[in-house]
This record gives C-alpha cells, sequence and structure tokens, in this order.
C-alpha cells in the first residue's frame, strides 16, 4: 500500500463514520502541480477522542493541539506508514512566535483562515473528487503567485519561520511573492532571529537542494534575510571582483553565479494546461470516472502539472559550500595597483564555515564535509602540474565528485578554463582504482619486523613510502624497504624548511 492509498483510506473511514475529512495543505498544492506529495494531511470535524474508536494504532502526543497520527500498514518500502489527522480548528494565540498557546476547534473554513499561504490553504475530497478552496489557493497558483492568508504581519508574528519559508516555497514553485507579503516578511526579516537554528537549518536544506537555488539566494538577500542568518555574507555585497582596472561586479554577484553554474534551472511547475494551452475545466463531468490508476487527483480535476526538474541532485553541504567558498575573502582582502589579493582565504573561509555550521548546529557529517570543501575550492586549480602522489591522494576522497562540481561552477562562473576539473575526470574514469589507492605497500608492522620500535619516526616513515608508492617509485615490498633503510641514514627534513 502507498501513503496515498492509506490517505485515501483514512478519509473513507472517517467520512464513513459520519465526520468530514478531507485531505489538507501541501498535499492538495503538489497534486495540483501533477507532482508527489512527500506526505499526506487528513484535516476533520472529528475530536481526537473520537478517533480512537476508528483507529486502533495511534499515536496521540499532539492531541492538545487537535493532530493525531494515525498508524497504517507496512508500505512499500517496508516502513509503516503514518498519516497526521487534524481537527478544523482556530488558534487562540502564539506568544512564541512557533506554536499556538491553544486551539479551538472549529470549521474547514476558519482552519484554512489560520494557515500561512494561500497555496497551503486548500482541502481536497478525494472520494467526490471535489477541491474546497476558502482562501483563493487556487487563482495564486494558477498565476504563479505566493501569497500570505488574510493580514500577513498577522500570519508571520504566529509564526516567524513563515517569513523564511515564503522565500523557499516562492524558490521551489517559482512563484512571485505578492507585494503586501513581500513587504511584511521584509520589514519582519530581522525577527527571524527568534526562531531555533535547527528549523532555520532545515529551511536552508530544502531552499539550497532545490535546482532554483541561485533565485532563492537572491529573495534571501531581497527580503533581507541574510543578515540575520548569514552576517558573514554582508560584506560581499560591495567587495570587488575581477582586476581593478576591469571590474566583473561584487564578490556577492561572484557566489551567486557559482551557486547558478551548479545545475540547470528547472522548467517551474506549470499547473492547469490542456492541449490547446488553455485552462481546464476544474470539475469531472456528472458521473465520469477519473482515469488516473491512482484513483481521483486534484490534478485529473484542474489538469496536470509539468514537473520537467529532472536535474541531478545536488547536496545540501555542496551547494552550503557554494554559497560560502569565498566567504573568506574580505577578512583578508588586499590590494596592488593592478591586482586584489586574498591569501590564505581558503583557509580562512573553512574556519568561519565551521563557525557557521556550528552556529546552525549542521550534523557532524554536513559539517565536515561543508568545510572541507570550502578549504579545497582552490586546491585542484593546478591538478595537470601536481605530483602523482599529491593529487592521487583527493582523488580518492569520499568527497571528490562533489569537490569537482565546486571547482567546475567556480570556473564557469569565473570566465575559466575547466581543463583542470576535465583533467581529474579523465584520471578519475581511466585509471583502475586500484592504481588511484593501492593497498599500503609497507605498514608498522613491516617496520617493527625490520626491528624498530614504534615513535615519532613512524609516520614520518610511512608518509615518504606512501608518497613514493603513489608516484610509483616503490611498488614493491622490497623496494618499500630499500627506501625505509635510506631514510635512516638521512636525516630528517628540518621544522623550519619551506614546505615543497
Amino acid at each position: 500500500m502507498t501513503e496515498r492509498e492509506f490517505a485515501l483510506d483514512v478519509v473513507r473511514k472517517l467520512q464513513g463514520a459520519g465526520y468530514t475529512a478531507l485531505w489538507a495543505g501541501g498535499c492538495v498544492r503538489d497534486e495540483l502541480l501533477g507532482l508527489v506529495p512527500q506526505d499526506y494531511d487528513v484535516a476533520t470535524s472529528a475530536r481526537p477522542e473520537q478517533l480512537r474508536s476508528l483507529f486502533r494504532r495511534r499515536n496521540e502526543i499532539g492531541a492538545s493541539f487537535g493532530v493525531v497520527q494515525v498508524i497504517g500498514p507496512r508500505g512499500d518500502d517496508g516502513e509503516w506508514l503514518t498519516i497526521e489527522v487534524a481537527t478544523f480548528r482556530s488558534d487562540v494565540s502564539y506568544t512564541d512566535g512557533r506554536r499556538p498557546d491553544a486551539v479551538v476547534f472549529s470549521s474547514p473554513e476558519e482552519d484554512a483562515k489560520r494557515r500561512d499561504f494561500t497555496i497551503n490553504g486548500m482541502f481536497f475530497d478525494p472520494v467526490k473528487n471535489e477541491l474546497i478552496d476558502f482562501v483563493g489557493g487556487r487563482a495564486d497558483l494558477e498565476a504563479k503567485v505566493l501569497r500570505a492568508i488574510g493580514n500577513p504581519v498577522e500570519r508571520f508574528t504566529e509564526d516567524k519561520l513563515r517569513i523564511l519559508r515564503a522565500a523557499r516555497i516562492a524558490t521551489r514553485f517559482s512563484l512571485t511573492i505578492d507585494p503586501t507579503t513581500h513587504d511584511a516578511a521584509k520589514q519582519m526579516a530581522n525577527e527571524i532571529r527568534v526562531v531555533s537554528a535547527e528549523r532555520i537549518a532545515e529551511e536552508l536544506r530544502k531552499l539550497l537542494v532545490h535546482p532554483n537555488r541561485a533565485r532563492g539566494l537572491r529573495l534571501l538577500r531581497e527580503l533581507e534575510l541574510i543578515e540575520p542568518i548569514l552576517p558573514e555574507l554582508i560584506p560581499t555585497y560591495t567587495l570587488p571582483q575581477g582586476p581593478p582596472n576591469a571590474p566583473t561586479g561584487t564578490l556577492w554577484d561572484h557566489i551567486v553565479r557559482v551557486v547558478e553554474c551548479l545545475g540547470g534551472e528547472p522548467n517551474p511547475p506549470t499547473p492547469f494546461p490542456n492541449r490547446e494551452g488553455g485552462e481546464r475545466e476544474n470539475t469531472l463531468a456528472e458521473g465520469q470516472e477519473a482515469s488516473d490508476p491512482r484513483g481521483p487527483t486534484p490534478s485529473s480535476l484542474l489538469g496536470k502539472g509539468v514537473g520537467g526538474l529532472g536535474q541531478t541532485p545536488i547536496s545540501f553541504p555542496l551547494a552550503f559550500a557554494a554559497v560560502l567558498h569565498d566567504v573568506g575573502k574580505p577578512r583578508v582582502f588586499a590590494r596592488t595597483a593592478d591586482k586584489y589579493m586574498f591569501h590564505r582565504h581558503e583557509q580562512v573561509g573553512a574556519e568561519m564555515t565551521e563557525r557557521i555550521a556550528e552556529r546552525l548546529r549542521l550534523s557532524n557529517v554536513e559539517t565536515s564535509r561543508l568545510c572541507w570543501l570550502v578549504e579545497k575550492h582552490m586546491y585542484l586549480a593546478d591538478a595537470p602540474t601536481m605530483r602523482a602522489s599529491k593529487l592521487k591522494q583527493i582523488l580518492v576522497h569520499p568527497g571528490i565528485r562533489e569537490l569537482l562540481a565546486l571547482h567546475r561552477a567556480d570556473a564557469l562562473a569565473s570566465g575559466k578554463s575547466l581543463e583542470h576539473v576535465e583533467f581529474c575526470e579523465r584520471i578519475l574514469r581511466d585509471t583502475p582504482p586500484e592504481e588511484l589507492n593501492p593497498p599500503p605497500v609497507l605498514t608498522g608492522e613491516d617496520l617493527i619486523a625490520m626491528g624498530m620500535k614504534p615513535g615519532p619516526d613512524f609516520k614520518r616513515l610511512l608518509d615518504a613510502v606512501r608518497e613514493a608508492q603513489l608516484e610509483g617509485r616503490t611498488p614493491t615490498k622490497e623496494q618499500a624497504h630499500a627506501l625505509v633503510k635510506q631514510l635512516l641514514v638521512a636525516p630528517p627534513p628540518s621544522p623550519e624548511a619551506p614546505p615543497e
């Protein structure tokens, strides 16, 4: 059973018991656009206590707010199917700017009016195949407008995260933000600071992994959300890019271009088209059966959307690294008569990125990859002339494909050659893995067998042998033994000696 089929069963069961029950919110919007919803929510006139006799397996943690999680059978992926069933309600007040202080059970119309945006405020009856729209969501979806329901200042005051969600939803669906909604979001942008770091980070994840991420970044600046969320980027607005005598814009412009070059912009979902390009009728003829094998859908009423995304997914660490890759430049900025200089901006940027990740409470895995990408975003620029031992070690790193994607985007955004990227890709394509990353020809146990005692010299010797192995100078154990003996006779390099 699919989640959609289970959501339909839940509605049927509630309606069969005499209650009003409808699909609600984002799942209705997504089906209108012909997209597969991430989850289904059901809104009903049944009170939480009235659900107990209908659904034996449930989770009532949110029952005080009128929300019960109904647990169904295992889905096609083996996981338990769950649907949130919420009683129609009105919210009393939002003291903390996130959750209602109390709820009052109400009607479908009142429930719709408490939601955030019109395109998220629609209901659909999958049994009757009927759209219920009290807030004009269908018209706004057709017009590609994101509009707050009612007074946008009130909606944003209720939950400050909605300010950031406006940018993310407009990005995802290629919508224009209604002027009144836009002005309210911009006016209240600084209040996003009261929202938890985890919730902000989750919105950033959703925004930056979307192929329209460059527009999302522009919207964050347009709505003045950069300063409260990523203040480290503010100096990039004015820092010049390119040589002093031929500037190519600001560092911010470059960052946006890099983000854009990570992946092509998708065709936005286009709701309600028919073959002639006009609008379909919004109801089926009386008695007509839906042709969709899944059963009735909003898009079977209103015309199927055209998703057309078809892009290779970009991970959050990669997309965020594209945003932050030059964040260290303003800190190290210097200039001569004919050029700007940003010495060690990669290292400085990686340190700043680590602090940003800590502030946003990103996972350790995300933080590690993100900081590595920022630190290494210039590392492969000289790949064609790099020593084999140095190049091979980074080419076998688990993040190499993302690093190459970042190098490619940076080069494209700067109008530079892709030779270094294509060189690395050619090596990865043509070189057997066992040649790129062979098992160490010599280990610590081998050194012990040679009569050595473990100590500080072990690392120096093993690193030197590994480097020689990757360059093809010590493919056999005998040659590795000979190199160790040679290194033991030669004095270790002075700590003050400059690196190669």
